[in-house]
């Protein structure tokens, strides 16, 4: 097509009705995100609980994991999946084991180890189940994944054990809200010193970590929230919790709980709705992790989760098929699936469309000014309300959100600088569909230190032999 006022019409059109499906997207999840009202806690009385750490040199961080989980979790068994560390991981979960009576260190010897988050996490199921009393009620038996720099709320386990959540049979899975700081202890901290501290804190927060916690507390649970209506919410990598049970029902029907994508929480939560659970979202409580603080390892991040949901797209047919799944579940889904397609879509239609405009522009009529006349002005508004404000909301509503803690200019420039995140993300897309072109699988783990500076070197370990998984730590 040469006609160039045919072509601007195109992409004009092309780009009009992205961004009005994401604007109404965004109004879709704001509506019941502002105006949740907090649930009925419960206790975690009656309840066995399993924290399992999938690890791999973790040396930074794993200490002071192991023991927040231990200490502020005293009733709930802590499962650490070394994978095969390299690093003075092994020598330090050792070293945990022996103190600890609620520690369990399960090791992962080569062939077997690295292949995936999703098998170190069936090791740990197939290693709780052996543990578990041959009379033990599976439907009481909660399986948490938690990160190995995270930090749980101490109210967490009561607050999902309510009745909108665990308390309801009919409730397989639950994913907790997740925080992004710099200074996970001071986020989960009950001492009135440090929490008269924490606005301060956060405000040290770089702007890229504010920026991961804004999306998490704001874009992420909103959509979280609308799933909730829609009976599908998202399971996640970090404060993800499982009835037993219901891993029991996936493994039955597909052989493990956990598969083999990039996106394995995002899979179970699939599997959930497939064999017929319900999946819930929980606001009242959160799992704090470490933000990253450099571009490179978060797009790198985001290539993996955006790679992850392309691999989703083969249970697309079966979700909408499946009479388990509610059709609002489905469409839903259907939408999140979508959504990584939208992304290349739209930045290959928007920096063409106004290549295009622009040479209509230079090229016609008597020139820009004759142009902007015309009626060119209108597209100043439109891109306003479609490009910019569904990104720079999130910045006044994660300064509500937070209580307050940041400034009302801190807002503002988050809003702004949200704007040029969203679109800086679409690289991130781009990567994934490359990889998944070139059926690559691999993935380079995103060290911790890239907030906290260089790497120690590893220490010289002897290489473990060959063989079945290793469990440290006495049963109960």
């Amino acid at each position: 097509m040469h006609d160039p006022e045919a072509m601007l019409a195109l992409l004009n059109t092309g780009a009009f009705l992205l961004c009005v499906g994401f604007l109404v997207y965004v109004l879709c999840i704001l509506r019941p995100f502002l105006r949740r009202r907090d649930s009925v806690p419960g206790t975690r009385a009656g309840h066995d609980f399993h924290l399992v750490v999938p690890c791999l040199n973790e040396e930074d961080v794993i200490a002071a994991t192991v023991r927040h989980l231990t200490t502020d979790f005293p009733d709930a068994t802590v499962w650490i999946v070394d994978d095969g560390s390299t690093d003075a991981t092994p020598l330090l979960l050792a070293a945990l084991a022996d103190r600890h009576q609620n520690l369990r260190v399960l090791t992962r010897r080569a062939p077997e180890a690295r292949q995936g988050k999703g098998a170190a996490l069936n090791a740990a199921w197939r290693a709780i189940s052996a543990e578990l009393p041959v009379d033990a009620d599976r439907d009481k038996v909660i399986v948490g994944v938690v990160d190995a720099d995270a930090r749980l709320e101490r109210v967490c386990p009561d607050v999902i054990c309510g009745p909108a959540y665990f308390g309801a049979r009919s409730v397989v899975a639950v994913q907790v809200q997740v925080r992004i700081t710099q200074d996970v202890d001071a986020l989960v901290s009950t001492d009135p010193g440090r929490l008269g501290d924490l606005g301060r804190e956060r405000h040290r927060d770089p702007l890229l970590v504010q920026l991961q916690d804004m999306e998490f507390t704001g874009t992420i649970a909103a959509m979280q929230t609308l799933r909730q209506r829609t009976g599908s919410v998202a399971m996640g990598g970090n404060g993800q919790f499982t009835r037993m049970s219901g891993l029991d029902r996936i493994a039955r029907e597909h052989g493990t709980p956990w598969h083999g994508a990039l996106l394995e929480d995002f899979e179970l939560g699939l599997h959930v709705l497939l064999t017929g659970g319900r999946t819930e979202y929980c606001d009242d409580t959160f799992v704090a992790q470490l933000g990253l603080t450099r571009l490179k390892p978060l797009i790198r991040q985001r290539s993996r989760w955006a790679q992850g949901g392309i691999q989703c797209l083969r249970y697309l047919w079966q979700v909408l098929c499946s009479p388990r799944v509610p059709l609002g579940g489905a469409l839903e889904v259907a939408y999140y699936l979508y959504v990584p397609w939208s992304q290349m879509l739209g930045s290959v239609v928007f920096p063409t469309a106004i290549a295009v405009d622009a040479y209509y522009a230079f090229s016609t009529g008597d020139g820009p000014a004759d142009w902007w006349a015309a009626g060119a002005w209108g597209l100043v508004p439109l891109a306003l309300l479609f490009g910019v404000l569904p990104q720079f909301i999130w910045g006044p509503i994660y300064r509500a959100r937070t209580g307050g803690v940041i400034s009302r200019r801190r807002a503002v420039w988050l809003g702004l600088a949200n704007i040029g995140y969203g679109y800086l993300l679409q690289a991130a897309v781009w990567w994934a569909f490359t990889r998944t072109l070139r059926r690559r699988t691999d993935w380079k783990k995103t060290a911790r230190t890239d907030q906290a500076g260089a790497a120690p070197a590893p220490l010289p370990l002897d290489p473990a032999p060959a063989g079945s998984p290793v469990l440290i730590g006495s049963p109960r």
